[in-house]
């Protein structure tokens, strides 16, 4: 158990692959190893189900153990164990259904999916990769009540592939663009449940200065968690920050009503070693995005939902934040306020302009666009990283001409987005239009944009500049390779698992190209 290999995440070990006995995301070659075993052990699963239609509970199962093996979720070898206990039973259950012998169904070993075929092996590790990131999108629609059959369906078909010996590469390419189909799927379930439970999010100017007294920082994507945490210190005399992916948290109207929702703290997510070293404040993770933990503020750490990390206190399925409330009680919080910058010295940051509020001043926009006042939009978006050349996307966006606008979501805003570009006709020249989460508010606002012109969304002056880290981005690459998007900008590193003959096939279907230098990349586009 001291020897690994993972190649899922855009920061892996010399850009191949983290091998030895840890990898460069804090994971240990035994937990490594045990995410491996409970993936081959979510294939033998789908094996089980292979005839059956996939039952509420069987879907559930696949998408927490795809969400557990995601980058930086969990980190407890306690909890990879009880989720795979949980998987063979499962499959038992569903083998003894099919009238199977016990133990007649074999879990998949991952060995042959690293040992495999070089270009068999980068499908399949796209079609495992964009299963992990719709299985977050999934979980997080499951939560507040919202599913359909064909995602569960599809996860099994999907896991069957992956331990597959008989699909050819071309049989596997088609399943990578149906896991960016089934994506879409999920992510428009998952955009009409949160609208549902909190409103149209609404664009929102949130301070990054933190108030006195006792508080908790809440980071992650789970916007449910942070309702909860709000009725639960309603009237507490405690302040809630959002961190990370959860700051468009604060354009949705039936969060912000809650008064002790104050603003954000810190930067991106990759900074937080540093930002929570001796925080007087209690922290709540509710998703992936938690790094290994320092002794200077482990104390004072929770995880919920699918989240773990060995010695951290968690909140179970009850969401009694409790202890929590009580942490940030103990701690006190600061006794004067604490004015903090974003990355580019900015003292508050805008949020909130998902597809709603686009598309509620469409006619501003397009007017913008025949009058000449906006020639180009950029999307800019994506994961945050440590990795050098992540610089690349705050150039970008301050090199960008002023007759340009800029769509943003996900965490890679971070770089630029308490930047003040100023405004184009009264809107902001920065659009953030949420979480990763929300990239189907991306895709709705650039079809509506197509169908006014009465084009193709190929055809509209928009350029996709995305950053990716882990498998959500994968997914969303997916979706957007599955809508027949082309000419898009991918950094700042290729992805270690994709083959060079793979590769090759996105950049002549798709023109898929890796990031240049920024002005460069600009000099071209906008010549164009």
């Amino acid at each position: 158990m001291s020897e690994m290999f993972c190649f899922q995440c855009e920061q892996t070990a010399g850009g191949q692959g983290c091998r030895g006995a840890r990898g460069v995301c804090g994971k240990s070659a035994e937990v490594a190893l045990r995410q491996d075993q409970l993936t081959g052990a979510l294939v033998g699963l789908a094996r089980a189900a292979d005839g059956l239609a996939c039952e509420p509970e069987t879907a559930q199962l696949m998408v927490e153990g795809l969400v557990a093996t995601a980058t930086n979720v969990n980190f407890d070898l306690d909890d990879l164990n009880a989720l795979s206990e949980r998987v063979w039973r499962e499959k038992e259950r569903l083998a003894k259904k099919r009238g199977l012998a016990s133990g007649s169904v074999a879990d998949y070993d991952l060995a042959g999916l690293w040992g495999a075929a070089e270009d068999v092996r980068s499908l399949k590790s796209l079609i495992l990769l964009g299963l992990r990131g719709l299985g977050a999108y999934a979980h997080h629609a499951l939560i507040l009540g919202r599913t359909d059959d064909e995602i569960g369906e599809f996860l099994a078909k999907g896991l069957r592939a992956v331990g597959a010996e008989d699909l050819d590469a071309s049989a596997l390419l088609a399943l990578v663009l149906e896991t960016g189909r089934i994506n879409l799927k999920a992510m428009e379930i998952l955009d009409g449940a949160n609208t549902t439970a909190y409103g149209q999010p609404k664009p929102t100017v949130v301070p990054l200065t933190v108030e006195p007294g006792p508080f908790i920082v809440i980071s992650g994507h789970d916007l449910r968690d942070l309702k909860l945490l709000l009725e639960q210190t309603d009237g507490q005399g405690i302040n809630v920050y959002t961190h990370g992916e959860m700051l468009p948290a604060h354009g949705y109207p039936e969060l912000k009503k809650h008064p002790q929702l104050k603003g954000n703290f810190g930067t991106a997510w990759v900074n937080q070693q540093k930002e929570f070293d001796g925080l007087p404040g209690a922290i709540l993770f509710t998703t992936n995005c938690l790094m290994p933990v320092k002794e200077s503020y482990a104390d004072r750490v929770f995880t919920t939902a699918m989240v773990g990390y060995p010695g951290l206190k968690h909140i179970g399925a009850d969401k009694n934040f409790a202890p929590v409330l009580a942490k940030a009680r103990e701690l006190g919080g600061w006794a004067e306020p604490r004015l903090l910058t974003g990355a580019n010295g900015g003292r508050e940051v805008m949020t909130g302009f998902g597809h709603g509020a686009v598309l509620g001043v469409a006619d501003k926009v397009i007017q913008a666009v025949k009058s000449g006042a906006v020639k180009r939009f950029f999307l800019v978006g994506g994961c945050d990283g440590a990795k050098p050349g992540r610089d690349y996307y705050t150039d970008f966006v301050k090199e960008a001409p002023p007759d340009t606008m800029i769509l943003t979501l996900a965490c890679g805003k971070y770089r630029f987005n308490d930047l003040n570009l100023g405004d184009i006709g009264g809107l902001p020249r920065i659009l953030d239009l949420g979480q990763c989460n929300d990239a189907f508010s991306a895709i709705k606002v650039a079809v509506a944009l197509a169908e006014a012109f009465k084009c193709g969304v190929n055809d509209l002056p928009l350029t996709l500049v995305l950053s990716w880290y882990e498998q959500k981005a994968v997914s969303i690459l997916l979706t957007l390779l599955h809508l027949g998007l082309k000419n898009i900008l991918l950094g700042p590193s290729l992805p270690a698992f994709v083959s060079p003959n793979i590769l090759n096939h996105l950049v002549e279907n798709f023109a898929l190209t890796p990031v240049g230098s920024a002005k460069a990349d600009l000099a071209r586009i906008m010549a164009n």
